[in-house]
């Protein structure tokens, strides 16, 4: 009866070692394939080498409170996406990271002459928590011209160092000032923030909200 009880309890930890393992090789290669599809998303919709040289290796999760989620180029409207959003990744509480969202394709994707449009950013945000960082600009909303296309919407998070003292003029939700011809890759250049680790990006064209958004532009 003793033997019997121990071989038992031997057995059990066996097949929990074995679904464990199990598990962790399912974890393992359903996030492979999505960091996959999002440096494959990245390529074939042009984002790298657009925008980035290298694709993130992470994915970050963007949803609207208008119900919609950013998935790796699918199309939203000027609408959906008009609030600013709530983004999910496996940040480090004790790291702080800058959020990006850039367009570049201004005022077109045929003719990118304003590339890149900057739609919000934010450094020094401490782990996921965006509304702690420090606002360098404030969300602006997909606003794509009538008859310009798809234009691509790409969110970065890089990771920092440690703080940064950014001396970049805070913009405004509201100001068009500071936005046109800028450049994601300098801004990291700059401040020494390496490769993007978190991406994601969705494409919109105008819609009948656009001209409400541009009504609200400070010039």
């Amino acid at each position: 009866m003793y033997l019997s009880t121990i071989k038992s309890k031997q057995a059990f930890i066996m097949l929990s070692r074995v679904h464990y393992l199990f598990v962790l090789v399912l974890f393992s290669i359903s996030h492979s394939g999505t960091c996959n599809r999002l440096g494959e998303a990245m390529e074939a919709n042009g984002v790298v080498p657009d925008v980035i040289e290298v694709a993130p290796q992470e994915v970050v999760q963007v949803s609207y409170p208008s119900g919609v989620k950013v998935d790796l180029g699918n199309e939203l409207t000027p609408t959906q996406v008009k609030d600013d959003p709530s983004l999910k990744w496996n940040g480090d509480q004790d790291t702080l990271y800058t959020v990006a969202m850039v367009d570049p394709d201004a005022p077109s994707r045929k003719e990118p002459t304003l590339r890149e449009v900057l739609h919000w950013l934010v450094g020094n945000v401490p782990g996921t928590e965006v509304q702690k960082g420090v606002a360098l600009a404030g969300y602006r909303g997909s606003g794509p011209p009538l008859g310009t296309g798809l234009h691509r919407y790409v969110f970065l998070i890089y990771k920092q160092s440690g703080r940064i003292e950014f001396d970049e003029k805070p913009i405004s939700k509201t100001s068009r000032e500071g936005r046109l011809k800028f450049s994601i890759k300098k801004f990291a250049e700059k401040y020494n923030l390496g490769q993007p680790v978190w991406g994601n990006f969705y494409q919109a064209q105008y819609d009948d909200y656009v001209p409400t958004l541009h009504k609200q532009t400070d010039q």
